[in-house]
């Protein structure tokens, strides 16, 4: 196909950003958690992978020309009720990856008008497949951000625990 307004390369990267982002955590560092109601590295994977889930969703909804409105989700109770942080994070990220490559080759087949196809949002708002998919290489940068966060926090107690043993 001809060139996508989005860079997919962008979109597939996001995954070996994360992998650099959890480089040399262990398993305890990846399930750290600064206060309840804060997620943990994996929990952010977790909602990464939801995310991309429910984008698919959407930009498959939109290509089809369904007239419904693009869902939202409940983010902290999709965390929460499937247990994220009992799962291996390498597990969430595998089938992050899984969902980039299947949406990269739908990228590929894309026209210019499908592109520039469009739906409504939860908020109301007009969106184009293009908006839908930036807007995740957006959400996935952000969260890398609070990854770090998460990672910065948790670096005084790693260091106390490291020194205990």
């Amino acid at each position: 196909m001809s060139q996508t307004p989005i860079s997919i390369e962008s979109y597939v990267r996001t995954y070996d950003q994360l992998q650099e982002a959890i480089a040399g955590l262990s398993d305890e560092q990846l399930v750290w958690k600064a206060s309840e109601k804060s997620w943990s590295v994996t929990e952010v994977l977790t909602h990464l992978a939801d995310h991309n889930l429910v984008v698919s969703f959407r930009i498959r909804e939109v290509l089809a020309g369904s007239e419904v409105r693009l869902p939202a989700f409940a983010q902290d109770e999709w965390v929460a009720g499937q247990r994220a942080n009992a799962a291996k994070a390498a597990d969430v990220l595998a089938a992050f990856r899984a969902l980039l490559l299947y949406n990269s080759l739908l990228f590929q087949r894309l026209t210019a008008e499908d592109w520039n196809k469009s739906g409504v949002n939860f908020k109301g708002q007009t969106v184009t497949v293009e908006a839908i998919a930036q807007s995740f290489i957006n959400h996935a940068h952000h969260h890398l951000g609070q990854i770090d966060r998460i990672k910065q926090a948790g670096e005084s107690r790693w260091g106390q625990c490291q020194a205990a043993k």
